[in-house]
């Protein structure tokens, strides 16, 4: 048994296979020694489990920290929204505001823009008006002014103008006539003396009857009236009265002559009451008291005519002085009727044309007044 005592107490017991014990009174620091022991070998795994909780709670504390700080900024945000929502709304109440004004004041703009435009349209075509209306006045005065200097200038002391003088024409001319007036060679007295001695005729009835087409052609011609020549009512007068009415000997001359009658620009004056000037042109273009420049024949020229303001006069027998008083006559009327001035129902203008033409066509024939 001491040989087992002794080798029980060289081969101490294994650690944590201690048996249970009552440990007496003088074993008591054993166990502590075993404790401590026990507890030096289990100590870093205390430390590690220390820290490790440390960390548990420090981290646990972080989360609850972070967690309330995220809530403080969570609700200053839905604090700070709810404010901007609320501008927003009353942003957006604004501008839809503006944007009212803003229509109001455009539709207020256009209207008045609009009512300015139609009172400047509403006095621009009144300006228009009357200024067409003086214009059409003008044209008129100006017209009847011309048609007078005309009938003036014709009318001389040796041989006046029967249109300006009613007293000097013969009974069966004493009425109106529309067209150039023009100089008659012969005196009051031979006329006065003339009408005398003739014997009253009796005047027959004369029958006539519009021609459809030449009706048709003038009608067209008289809603937008036109000197061109183009048009179907002057080409026919052209081609069947004007142009053979003006062609003359002298081909040159004759279409000096037709561009100064369209021109109107054409001067007929007596010889006798005028002393013969130095022309620009040799004096056999030009003819002379016994010959015509038209014609070329010897014929008595108690006439003369200028073209224009070229201070060239022309002498013209009687039979020229006549076809070219005939076309004169109608291009005054037509210029007339272009210019607003006769007043008559369309048939009526008709017939003075027609009149006018059959004038043309015989002295184109060599019928002309005595007393040319």
């Amino acid at each position: 048994s001491q040989v087992s005592l002794e080798e029980e107490s060289q081969n101490p017991p294994a650690v944590g296979h201690w048996k249970t014990l009552m440990p007496s009174k003088g074993d008591k620091e054993e166990p502590e020694g075993g404790c401590q022991d026990a507890g030096g070998v289990h100590e870093p795994q205390s430390t590690e489990q220390l820290n490790v909780s440390r960390l548990r709670s420090s981290s646990v504390e972080i989360r609850e920290k972070g967690s309330e700080f995220l809530r403080d900024e969570l609700h200053k945000a839905q604090k700070e929204l709810k404010l901007k929502d609320k501008e927003c709304e009353r942003l957006s109440k604004v501008r839809e505001q503006l944007e009212q004004e803003l229509e109001e004041l455009t539709a207020s703009l256009f209207e008045e823009a609009h009512k300015m435009v139609r009172e400047a349209n509403t006095k621009q075509a009144a300006a228009e008006k009357q200024l067409r209306e003086a214009r059409g006045k003008i044209d008129m005065l100006q017209a009847e002014v011309t048609a007078l200097k005309t009938l003036v200038i014709t009318s001389t002391p040796s041989s006046p103008n029967r249109e300006l003088h009613p007293q000097l024409q013969s009974p069966s001319k004493a009425g109106f006539r529309k067209g150039h007036g023009r100089n008659k060679s012969t005196s009051s007295a031979m006329v006065s003396a003339a009408s005398q001695n003739v014997a009253p005729e009796p005047v027959s009835r004369e029958c006539r009857e519009v021609d459809s087409i030449l009706f048709a052609e003038f009608q067209a011609w008289k809603e937008s009236p036109t000197l061109d020549k183009s048009c179907s009512f002057l080409d026919r007068i052209y081609r069947e009265d004007v142009g053979p009415c003006l062609d003359f000997t002298k081909q040159e001359l004759s279409e000096l002559v037709r561009v100064a009658v369209e021109q109107n620009t054409l001067t007929i004056e007596p010889v006798a009451s005028q002393t013969v000037p130095v022309g620009k042109v040799a004096a056999e273009d030009c003819g002379g008291p016994k010959k015509c420049a038209l014609s070329g024949l010897p014929r008595t020229c108690k006439h003369r005519i200028m073209l224009g303001d070229s201070g060239n006069y022309y002498y013209i027998s009687p039979s020229c002085r006549a076809r070219i008083t005939a076309v004169c006559n109608f291009f005054t009327y037509i210029r007339y009727i272009q210019q607003g001035l006769v007043r008559q129902d369309v048939e009526l203008m008709y017939w003075e044309v027609m009149r006018l033409r059959r004038e043309m066509s015989l002295a184109k024939l060599g019928f002309y007044p005595s007393e040319m």
